[in-house]
């Protein structure tokens, strides 16, 4: 089986899905050669040779496309793409599937397989396989640090012969694992740091991490099966809005990392609560790509509303692109260990297997998830 790596065509995007520390694991397996889009390791710092030396072999992307059994790639194929992709062979990567409907529809015309990390089912086994959580834990470390640098002030307090300079507030809406690492980070920082979420099971967590857990009761809301916090009605959101409205007011960082997969963000601070804000306080929105959290956020722009600075960054794990690379590489590839057959040198896709089942998104022809189909 020929493995191919893709770098990814958007330039904001640093990562690359293979990492020296990582494809070792592989590379020596019987019946596989691993070759790679030259330059894939520019944005972490790692030439060509690095990955040469290792055994693979450096080749353009429409080799890539033309030659690979296995394709690993950051991002979707584009249709023109897919066209000079083998039939029978396999897309692996993050997908995005809901915005790059198109494409997974000209890969299943073209009998490409499309396996879509975003669908690794959250169960222990599958842990290792996680991109979303993996890739959540470096953003939510990442934005902390982007929004103090937007922040006039510093994080810490301090104490000097010119006096005691306060600590910031933070407050983080949404303690999903994006949320949790961004508490942890603004805590290590110094900074006085408050959270709220839906679901009142992660209060303890919070607490863990040496912050305040905000309670807002909003009724019925709880968790799905995967652990993600389920939609709120409109009459939840806007007692959400009214009643964090007031933490944002005494907060100089708010961070917002609310999603739900699949769907647009939901908007959680509006202009209102932002013109309540100190001037100089600052909203980075994790949600940005996905439609915002915030009125007013535009994607890789720092809007002014009323003196408050609204932060809206793609790629936020790209700004730790080393680390962010080292653990996509690492989930995709125990994927491929785990189901890679080493007697008949190709991919076993077992649909009685809960990972393939979620993970697999078309199949010889035909497209296995329904929301897709």
């Amino acid at each position: 089986m020929h493995i191919v790596a893709l770098k990814s065509p958007d330039s904001r995007d640093l990562r690359s899905v293979i990492h020296p520390d990582t494809v070792g694991k592989i590379v020596n397996l019987q019946g596989i050669t691993f070759s790679f889009e030259s330059g894939i390791g520019d944005g972490i710092n790692i030439p060509d040779q690095v990955f040469i030396d290792l055994g693979l072999k450096a080749i353009s992307r429409e080799e890539c496309l033309a030659k690979g059994n296995l394709i690993i790639t950051p991002s979707s194929l584009t249709t023109d793409e897919s066209n000079r992709v083998q039939a029978g062979s396999t897309v692996l990567g993050m997908l995005d599937p809901f915005h790059s409907g198109d494409e997974l529809k000209a890969l299943n015309q073209s009998k490409i397989n499309a396996v879509s990390m975003e669908f690794i089912p959250r169960i222990t086994r599958a842990q290792k396989m996680d991109v979303l959580s993996s890739q959540a834990n470096l953003a939510g470390y990442a934005a902390v640090l982007e929004a103090a640098q937007h922040l006039s002030s510093a994080l810490p307090m301090m104490m000097t012969a010119a006096g005691t300079l306060k600590p910031a507030k933070v407050f983080v809406i949404g303690v999903g694992v994006a949320g949790l690492q961004a508490i942890a980070t603004a805590k290590r920082l110094g900074a006085r740091v408050e959270a709220f979420d839906t679901r009142d099971v992660v209060e303890e967590q919070v607490k863990s991490l040496g912050a305040k857990f905000v309670k807002i009761d909003l009724g019925d809301t709880g968790q799905t099966d995967q652990g993600y916090a389920k939609e709120l009605t409109p009459e939840q959101i806007s007692k959400q809005k009214e009643l964090q409205s007031l933490v944002c007011e005494r907060s100089d960082i708010v961070i917002t990392t609310a999603q739900i997969f699949g769907r647009p963000a939901p908007k959680i601070i509006d202009e209102a609560t932002i013109k309540k804000m100190k001037p100089g306080s600052v909203i980075l929105d994790m949600a940005v790509e996905t439609g915002g959290n915030v009125e007013g956020s535009v994607v890789d722009e720092v809007v002014d509303i009323n003196g408050v600075k609204v932060v809206g960054i793609s790629y936020l794990a790209s700004k730790v692109s080393s680390h962010a690379s080292f653990a996509l590489s690492n989930n995709i590839i125990n994927w491929i260990t785990d189901f890679y057959d080493e007697e008949s040198h190709a991919l076993s896709f077992d649909f009685e297997d809960e990972v393939i089942q979620s993970s697999v998104l078309a199949y010889e022809g035909k497209i296995m998830n329904e929301r897709f189909a």
